[in-house]
């Protein structure tokens, strides 16, 4: 968001008040705000005439993060189930590592933000399955199996425009599959 004047009785522009909602998306992607409370802070943006307004509706959210920060996450567990699915921000770098058991990511509904997405798996035994976007262009080519070839059909139809996802690292036996979603 632009810095907030002095006077926070002025006016807001459209450039603030778009920089607010874009604000609250990213705190809903980050799971930060129920929807309920998403509904709610949305209105008193879309409402604020004033900064002070604005002030008060994004005053309940976490600091945003500054530029290129938080660029690569880490998800780890030793057994179970990994899953991310729904409207979640997809880091620049994701880093998966599982010993055993199931790894599934969902990005057909993710917050994408970055042209390409590198995702590295660490995988020991068990299944992974990767949803990519139906735009989506996927690349295994740095990925090792040990046991199972990874199951992958490149689209027919290519749609234009959509993230690079490329997928690197290890999976020892298990097999990895990657789907586009419908739609």
């Amino acid at each position: 968001m632009t810095p907030l004047p002095e006077d926070l009785s002025a006016r807001i522009s459209e450039d603030d008040r778009d920089a607010a909602v874009q604000r609250l998306q990213e705190a809903y992607a980050e799971e930060h705000l129920s929807h309920e409370e998403m509904d709610e802070l949305l209105n008193q943006v879309l409402t604020a005439k004033t900064h002070s307004e604005l002030v008060a509706a994004l005053a309940s959210l976490p600091e945003p993060l500054e530029e290129g920060a938080g660029t690569t996450s880490t998800i780890a567990a030793q057994g179970g189930r990994i899953k991310r699915r729904g409207a979640w921000r997809v880091p620049r770098v994701l880093k998966v590592a599982s010993a055993y058991g199931r790894v599934h990511l969902d990005l057909s509904r993710a917050v994408i933000e970055h042209p390409v997405i590198d995702i590295e798996l660490q995988l020991g035994t068990g299944r992974a399955k990767i949803t990519v976007p139906r735009d989506a262009t996927v690349d295994v080519e740095e990925l090792h199996t040990g046991w199972k070839d990874t199951r992958y059909k490149v689209q027919r139809r290519s749609h234009a425009g959509g993230p690079t996802i490329r997928i690197s690292g290890t999976m020892g036996f298990g097999r990895l599959k990657i789907r586009h979603a419908r739609r």
